[in-house]
């Protein structure tokens, strides 16, 4: 059997209104060596069944009960037959050379074990966002990843079967079944992997340049969504701790954080007045030192929130988008 160069990972439940542009996205990349694993997680809408209506020999469709984003993913990697594999949430996009770029990437650096790259913003319509993540690339530190997370989102890496293979732990819940991904998170489950990779193994990070990525953002949700990534977010920590205490004591002021003004700028988007500003403001009691880091994004931030918090609705509308924008998205 000859095997696939790439094995492309995509995790399904109830994305019909975006699965088949995602899947077109991967189809059409101008590296065709790969397959492409769908994950059916068990969701209730039509997803499946437009993810049927391909009759390409590379789509192969693996259904489960759900098991959450995780599961999903450590379905996918347990199918993969490619030495390295590529990870794609189904509301996302690929640039059409993001497999070719990726591989180029990892042929030619034997140290480097993940390879990403940066991510432009969408909304739900597919409308562009104006915003780049446009995370460090070179020279990636564990606490890079804690603090920062530069791989950004979980459809921008693309990893080397052997890393997974020295972080495999057995399942809690599966007998019988390796896990790389923790499923006891419904958030949170992408960090703590890159954490358990950059922590406990020898292998590099390192991005390649340019937006490869279409990430999708709901400008909606709710406010106990923030409250439950910030609780999955401190589940993390609280591993990392045990898994590197020394490390966690230097670095978890300042990561905790970070993350509270990511959520607070989740928030603002969500037009949360208290809790925006109030996340702001916790940001800044864990660690002030996030001003001095990052002093043009931590303060638009907290400008935003606090505008927010205190102007009226329509006038903070037409001010919300600039300001945001001319401080990037994370």
């Amino acid at each position: 059997m000859i095997l696939p160069a790439i094995s492309v990972v995509m995790p399904v439940y109830n994305v019909e209104r975006f699965v088949r542009a995602a899947i077109d996205s991967v189809l059409n990349q101008s590296f065709e060596d790969f397959e492409l694993l769908i994950i059916d997680d068990g969701g209730t809408d039509r997803s499946i069944d437009i993810c049927r209506e391909y009759v390409d020999p590379r789509v192969r469709i693996i259904s489960q009960k759900n098991r959450g984003l995780a599961g999903a993913r450590n379905t996918g990697i347990r199918y993969a037959r490619a030495d390295i594999i590529a990870f794609l949430d189904s509301d996302d996009l690929w640039h059409l050379d993001k497999l070719a770029r990726h591989l180029d990437h990892l042929h030619n650096n034997p140290d480097i074990g993940v390879s990403f790259s940066g991510a432009h913003l969408i909304d739900d319509d597919g409308h562009d966002l104006g915003i780049d993540q446009t995370p460090k690339l070179r020279n990636i530190e564990p606490q890079d990843i804690f603090l920062r997370n530069p791989v950004s989102n979980g459809s921008t890496p693309v990893i080397r079967r052997q890393v997974f293979t020295e972080i495999a732990r057995p399942s809690p819940d599966h007998p019988g079944e390796d896990v790389w991904f923790d499923e006891s998170l419904r958030q949170s489950e992408d960090i703590d992997c890159w954490l358990q990779i950059a922590l406990s193994t020898s292998w590099k990070f390192e991005g390649i340049p340019g937006p490869l990525t279409l990430y999708r953002v709901n400008a909606g949700g709710l406010s106990a969504n923030v409250v439950k990534q910030f609780e999955s977010w401190l589940y993390v920590r609280d591993k990392v701790r045990d898994l590197a205490p020394d490390f966690a004591h230097r670095w978890e002021a300042t990561a905790e954080a970070f993350q509270l003004r990511y959520l607070a700028r989740r928030a603002v988007r969500m037009r949360d007045r208290g809790l925006a500003f109030d996340l702001a403001i916790a940001a800044l009691k864990r660690a002030p030192n996030v001003l001095i880091r990052e002093p043009l994004k931590t303060s638009v931030t907290l400008l935003a929130a606090l505008a927010l918090r205190l102007m009226p609705t329509h006038l903070y509308g037409r001010l919300e988008g600039a300001v945001l924008a001319r401080a990037g998205s994370a």
